[in-house]
Order: structure tokens, then C-alpha cells, then sequence
């Protein structure tokens, strides 16, 4: 919604959450012996060797069929220790019923004549951002990389059609990824081709000049936008000039057309636009589809109204085209191939996560690690079993991920990607995966309670011990949990260096703490 001089609007905050089911454990888990209620047991705990390697990804899906992550990345990050990412969006546009250059032709005499005149016509995409200390201005936030550098946008038509069914079996809803293809139609609709897209508060409202047919200035007007109805203050948006005559061409001339009859007759005519960065340097903008302010194609136009040469009357309008309907992203991510040592680089969106083997290798080939098979015959009970990663404090913290994620991810089969049980059982809170600092503030480590995984495995219960993947996750990254299968979707494009099994400082090497009783002879 749009006003003159004073804009109102409300914000929806679309919060993603875990569901999980809070269980009552016991002291410690019986595994593989009875308890009998006067039996001694002794405490006592080990580390276990585990080991974890680089796992490169190459494509994660992007879009919002098959969830809405609500946020999504426009810009360029670099960083000499991770992956370069090129992230750009494409977007289905909506349109209002009716649209009509002028509302009521038959007003006026068979002597007249009603000029269309182009005022400005631009892509309009709100930043994130917080209010200051003071209240009067805002701090943009959820950016990530060098904001005093530009990187390059081009905005396109594209020629490929968003379908929200699967076109190969239309029973099913479609999926597009991080390293799909979008045609595109003719040159940029931009103005300048690489528009310099640098974030900036201060960009917080825009002059729209209104001319006339006989190109006199007729007014000016100052369009803002505020972040709820009780806020006075302009939040900052980026702008990028469009093709007045392209637009024209491609909107305004087709309206009372076949192509705007419906949304579906839209979507098939323009299917939408490709928003895309490129360079070498500059930063990573999140962008929030969710709230009031969204981003769109925002076209100003001035009828004149001519009567014996003159000009009697006019009547100044606004479209807008909302980025709505299907959208997805892509992730164009530089190859890079990290050397096997102590380190282990986690990057989010199409970056790279860790493989984890807990127990080894299965020398005997009878299907079960020989560490499993070890710890089954001590007949132990499991008090506790923790998992902790550390961070490699000396590699680039500047964009480090507040939480991790780990799941179970058999390759064998599929794959098939499933949640560990604790985040079932205990819940997300104790399940964990936090950034963790140490005593001077410093980014220190990540730690997971695995308690009933690792139980049932050395129980018996199960022998389904496949790999699991720490991967860098945003809590809209995860939807809600409401089954044991895991959606691998990747919206949160920070990274982070750990330490792996190798690690020269003993101390920080990845660990599997497991503490125990047992039966006392």
C-alpha cells in the first residue's frame, strides 16, 4: 500500500518454529540389562572417536511451493575462505482486476483527447531493518558482506513459465532449485544495464515529478513508506529506474488486452522477472516478502486531458505489480575445493555442510560398525551423550551462523534425509546446536544432546546408524517439524570453519561424549 507524503502500513511477522513433543527421562536409559531395584551402579564417562569430512552440496531447493521461507537473498558475498555466492530471485508478478489506463473515457466530449505520459517507472525492494537508540531513523540489518560496495543488478523478463505443477506428473506440486535456469527475454529492463546496488539507510523516499503532455512539470510528489499505521518514520528501500517505453509497451498498451484478463492469462503472457546479481564484491541482502512494504514494479503515469489545443484537465495514477505468486532463488556458487586437514567449512545456501560418522567403520562386514558392537556387549547405561564442534577462531568469523543443524542423511537410498530423535523427544531447546561463546566473548563451538539417538543404536532398538550432515540453518530454514522426515531446504548463506578429527590442539577436535552407568560386580 502507497500514500503520498505519509504511508501507513502493518507488519506481519511470519515466525517458522520447531514443534516438539517434551518427553519424561528417567535418570539415565536402560539399555540391553533389567534393573533391579537394589543394584549399585558406578558413573563414569568416555569420549568417543568420531570422525567428519567437507560435504560439498550442490543445489538445495529454493522455492516457495514447497515451503514459504518468506526471506530470500539478492546480492553478492566473497570472503578468501569460503565460497563466493551470486545470489538473484525470479518472481511471478500479481495485477489487479480492471486495470484501465483511463477510468472514464466516456466523461469526456468527442473533441477531446486523453495524452498518456510515462512520470517514472521503477523496481521497488524494502530493506530489513531496525528502528535506533533514538527512534528516529532505522539501522538496516540481515546483510552480509561489504555494504560500501556495489554489486550489479539486471532485471529481466523471462521467458520460462512458473508452473506450480510438476509438468512431468501434474498430480504432483513442482519444485524448483538453486541451480535451476531461467530463460531470459530481450536486454535488461533496467535503465542503466549493472545498476550499482549498494545498500543504504538514508534511501528513504522518492520524488515522483508528474508531467504533462506538453512536457510542463506539472506537480511533484514524495512517496515514503512507514512500517506499521502508528509510525511516522520512512523505512529505507532500494530503487532501480526501469524502461519507461519498454513497461509501457509491456503493461500499460496491453491492458484492456486477453493478457490481463486473469492472473493465469498474466502468468502465461509476462511470467515473470528475473532480479540478478553479479561482481566480484559488494554484499548479500535479505529480502522479506512478508511484510506490507513488499517489493514491486511501481509504474506512475499522468493522463492530459486536451480539449482545442489546451490542456483542461488531469488525472494522475499509479500501478503496482507486486513480486508475488511463484518465486524461487538461485545460488551461483563459486567451486572451490577445500583441502583435506584439520578443517571443516560449513556455508549455507548451496555451499557446503559436514559429514559425520559416529562409530566408524564396519570391519567385519556384518552390517554394524565394530565400535556399535563394542559398546553393546558392556552393557551400558547412557546417562548423556553430547556431540561439540569448535570453531577455528583464526578463519573469517565476521558472518559466523548463530545456530547449526544436524540430521541423519542415508545416500545409499534415495536419498532419504531424517530427523535425529532427540529433537523429537527432548525437544529443540536440549537437542541444541547454538553458537556458544567462550569467557572472552569469542565464537567458540556447538554442541547437540543426542541422548536417545545414540541409546537406541546401543540398545538394539535400531541398527539404522546411517551418516549424519551438520549443515548451517535458519530457523525458516526448517518449517515445522512434524514428521521424522527432514526437508533439506538452505535459505541462511552465512559460514563457518570448524575443527574436524585431525585438529593439532586436542582440545578442539570434534567430540562424542557418552556418560554412563553400569552394573557394579
Amino acid at each position: 500500500m502507497r500514500k503520498f507524503l505519509k504511508k501507513s502500513t502493518y507488519v506481519v511477522a511470519l515466525i517458522l518454529v520447531f514443534t516438539a513433543v517434551v518427553s519424561c527421562e528417567e535418570d539415565f536409559t536402560d539399555i540391553g540389562s533389567n534393573i533391579i531395584s537394589n543394584t549399585k551402579f558406578s558413573t563414569s564417562s568416555m569420549l568417543v572417536d568420531v570422525e567428519m569430512s567437507n560435504s560439498p552440496v550442490a543445489m538445495v531447493k529454493s522455492d516457495n511451493l514447497s515451503a514459504e521461507p518468506g526471506q530470500y537473498l539478492l546480492g553478492v558475498h566473497a570472503s578468501d575462505d569460503y565460497e563466493k555466492i551470486e545470489a538473484s530471485i525470479i518472481s511471478q508478478l500479481s495485477i489487479n482486476e480492471g486495470l484501465k489506463v483511463i477510468d472514464n473515457e466516456n466523461v469526456y466530449n468527442s473533441d477531446t483527447l486523453v495524452v498518456t505520459t510515462i512520470d517514472t517507472v521503477f523496481l521497488k525492494l524494502p530493506y530489513q531493518a531496525t528502528l535506533n537508540d533514538e527512534g528516529t531513523g532505522y539501522n538496516l540489518d540481515s546483510i552480509i558482506g561489504d555494504k560500501s560496495k556495489a554489486f550489479n543488478l539486471n532485471v529481466y523478463e523471462t521467458s520460462t513459465y512458473l508452473s506450480e505443477l510438476n509438468p512431468l506428473d501434474p498430480s504432483k506440486i513442482n519444485s524448483y532449485n538453486s541451480n535451476d535456469v531461467f530463460e531470459k527475454t530481450g536486454t535488461e529492463l533496467n535503465i542503466s544495464k549493472d545498476f550499482a546496488f549498494i545498500p543504504k539507510a538514508t534511501d528513504t523516499a522518492v520524488v515522483i515529478k508528474r508531467w504533462l503532455s506538453d512536457n510542463t512539470l506539472s506537480s511533484k510528489d514524495t512517496v515514503s513508506y512507514t512500517s506499521s499505521t502508528n509510525s511516522t518514520i520512512p523505512v529505507p528501500f532500494a530503487l532501480v529506474p526501469l524502461k519507461e517505453d519498454k513497461i509501457k509497451e509491456l503493461f500499460l498498451d496491453k491492458y484492456e488486452s486477453s493478457e490481463f484478463e486473469t492472473q493465469s492469462a498474466f502468468n502465461n503472457y509476462f511470467r515473470g522477472v528475473i532480479l540478478e546479481a553479479t561482481g566480484s564484491e559488494g554484499s548479500l541482502v535479505s529480502l522479506d516478502f512478508s511484510v506490507t512494504a513488499k517489493p514491486s514494479i511501481e509504474v506512475y503515469y499522468t493522463n492530459s486531458v486536451v480539449a482545442g489545443g489546451a490542456i483542461i484537465d488531469t488525472i494522475q495514477k499509479n500501478d503496482s505489480f507486486l513480486l508475488s505468486g511463484i518465486r524461487t532463488s538461485t545460488y551461483k556458487m563459486e567451486d572451490k575445493v577445500y583441502p583435506v586437514n584439520e578443517e571443516v567449512i560449513l556455508q549455507g545456501a548451496a555451499g557446503s555442510e559436514a559429514t559425520i560418522n559416529i562409530f566408524g567403520a564396519d570391519n567385519n562386514g556384518n552390517g554394524l560398525a565394530d565400535k556399535i558392537e563394542e559398546l553393546r556387549a558392556d552393557n551400558l547405561l547412557i546417562n548423556d551423550a553430547s556431540l561439540t564442534v569448535y570453531i577455528n577462531q583464526s578463519a573469517d568469523t565476521t558472518a559466523t551462523p548463530y545456530q547449526l543443524f544436524l540430521y541423519k542423511s542415508n545416500e545409499d537410498i534415495n536419498p532419504i534425509y531424517s530427523h535425529v530423535k532427540d529433537l523429537f523427544t527432548e525437544g529443540s531447546a536440549v537437542f541444541g546446536g547454538l553458537l556458544e561463546r567462550d569467557s572472552d566473548g569469542k565464537q567458540e563451538k556447538y554442541t547437540f544432546r543426542i541422548t536417545d539417538y545414540i541409546s537406541d543404536i546401543l540398545s538394539g532398538e535400531t541398527d539404522y546408524s546411517p551418516s549424519l550432515k551438520l549443515k548451517v540453518v535458519n530457523p525458516t530454514d526448517l518449517q515445522v517439524v512434524s514428521d521424522t522426515v527432514f526437508n533439506n531446504f538452505s535459505w541462511n548463506p552465512k559460514a563457518v570453519t570448524l575443527f574436524n578429527q585431525s585438529a593439532t590442539d586436542e582440545s578442539k577436535k570434534i567430540k562424542l561424549k557418552i556418560s554412563y552407568s553400569e552394573e557394579e560386580n
